[in-house]
């Protein structure tokens, strides 16, 4: 496992790269932390280092955001927090999300965790005072 502190917003780009780095291919990714850790922001700009030039927003209420990078990569941005039961997952469609080879970055995902594919990366963000600890 390894670890990255953000102390600073101005960190984020460097965790983004860092993060994409660690990726290696595996294209599902699971991020774990409270409300407000930085799950989103962090996704952002994990986007934005994959070349997303569009706006990136928060899939809270639409569940899942679909970006496209500059070089044609797809990704798919997902928000369980408001999922009801395991069964609207099934409603979107998760599997042709999830198997699709596509960027999925899923926030909330013990609310499906039955679902999940076997591979998948698992980022976990903790508060510490106003700095983030992101472990991978």
């Amino acid at each position: 496992m390894s670890k990255i502190i953000i102390s600073n917003i101005s960190e984020l780009s460097s965790a983004a790269k860092q993060l994409v780095k660690s990726f290696e291919g595996q294209r599902v990714v699971a991020f774990y932390g409270e409300m407000g850790a930085g799950k989103t922001t962090l996704i952002k700009a994990i986007c934005e280092e994959l070349g997303v030039m569009s706006a990136i927003s928060s899939p809270t209420y639409s569940i899942v955001n679909e970006y496209m990078s500059a070089k044609g990569v797809k990704i798919y941005h997902f928000d369980f927090y408001r999922l009801k039961n395991v069964g609207e997952a099934y409603d979107l469609g998760y599997e042709d999300y999830f198997y699709s080879k596509a960027y999925c970055f899923i926030e909330w995902p013990e609310k499906i965790q039955e679902l999940m594919p076997l591979e998948y990366d698992k980022v976990t963000i903790t508060k510490d005072g106003e700095s983030r600890i992101v472990t991978f």
